[in-house]
């Protein structure tokens, strides 16, 4: 089966911006997220397809290598056909058969469904994204969270072979043991798996009942990801061996993690600093109060509000901010005064006997 277009996966035109792949991939890989599709196979394929599309389209290099040979029709290959060597000498760009697999870094695990990955019995290791949403205070001060990652593992029955207990095992007559079959003309030809064996360069008398003769199962991993403190948006971490099993006797992948740290409600970050906003009434705000103010931390921290305060006016709690190689930030809270919508008559004739003693116009 070809690989669907990364473009078309993600749902946006070949000239979208990464803003614009970011805000595409981030809803529909929430769509189909394993965790809110629990015992739903499909959705863990789209997840997977999903994520393998923004891993690529998110990097400006691995990008620009993925158009090259999107523009030599790589995409929409015709066994020996015209188009193919047609599409070959007239596409901008580096010809298929100086193009290296190998200068994609980690994409030649991805595009291994369409053209191989040339010496069959070569082991692959195979690495794994995964975007995680981080709430505020975990990435601020560090944490853990848990994930869970659709994973390819070998088939347990088959232990990988494709063939059924007992199977009689024979050389694909079609690729003749290689795994893959090579199409296009002149100086344009790629490599693909064989339809036929799937690669395997081998076919059974009676396929594997638990993967149908795929030779791996799909299945999910639940992990801890440790976060660190002052996390932002877009920062990643690589855990060796925490990725896809490894095949041909590869050893297993890694998990890059990319974090993205959810909005609060109560505080935000500016730089080392935490800044709040705390309501107070009229009466507070002219009389003076005091306020219980919540820290990062959860604790409760008395803030002293004094009579006359201005709508906006900041205070500095010193300490309570975020902490980086010795230094400390501080608190902010600002003061948000709240005025009542609607009066009743006696205090309208309270607020005018206070503004007429103000000397106040109204």
């Amino acid at each position: 089966m070809a690989q669907r277009d990364f473009y078309q996966v993600l749902g946006v035109p070949d000239s979208a911006t990464t803003d614009e792949i970011k805000k595409s991939y981030r809803r529909l890989a929430k769509q189909h997220h394993p965790d809110a599709n629990p015992n739903n196979p499909a959705a863990a394929e789209r997840f997977k397809e999903i994520s393998e599309a923004h891993s690529v389209l998110s990097d400006a290099e691995k990008r620009k290598k993925y158009d090259q040979m999107r523009r030599l029709g790589a995409f929409e290959p015709r066994r020996g056909g015209a188009a193919a060597g047609q599409r070959g000498s007239g596409a901008a760009g580096p010809s298929a058969e100086n193009f290296e697999f190998g200068d994609l870094g980690g994409l030649g695990d991805i595009f291994s469904s369409i053209f191989g990955r040339g010496r069959r019995e070569e082991p692959v290791a195979e690495h794994l994204e995964a975007h995680v949403e981080v709430p505020f205070r975990v990435a601020m001060m560090g944490g853990k969270v848990p994930v869970t990652l659709p994973v390819t593992e070998p088939c347990a029955t088959c232990k990988g072979t494709g063939a059924a207990p007992g199977a009689k095992v024979t050389t694909c007559d079609e690729c003749n043991g290689r795994g893959s079959i090579s199409f296009g003309q002149g100086g344009f030809a790629v490599n693909r798996p064989c339809p036929k064996c799937r690669g395997k360069g081998s076919i059974p008398s009676e396929r594997c009942p638990t993967c149908g003769g795929a030779g791996d199962t799909r299945t999910e991993r639940r992990v801890m990801i440790t976060v660190p403190p002052l996390t932002e948006s877009g920062a990643k971490v690589r855990l060796k061996g925490q990725g896809q099993p490894g095949r041909g006797g590869a050893q297993a992948g890694d998990l890059i993690v990319v974090f993205t740290v959810e909005a609060d409600r109560f505080f935000q970050r500016e730089g080392l600093d935490l800044v709040c906003e705390v309501p107070v009434n009229l009466a507070q705000a002219l009389l003076g109060t005091r306020l219980r103010v919540r820290t990062l931390d959860g604790k409760k921290i008395v803030l002293k509000v004094p009579p006359g305060t201005q709508p906006g006016r900041k205070f500095r709690i010193k300490g309570q901010g975020l902490e980086r190689a010795g230094r400390r930030g501080d608190q902010i809270v600002a003061v948000r005064v709240e005025l009542p919508e609607h009066l009743t008559p006696e205090q309208e004739a309270l607020a005018r006997q206070l503004a007429d003693a103000a000397g106040l116009k109204y």
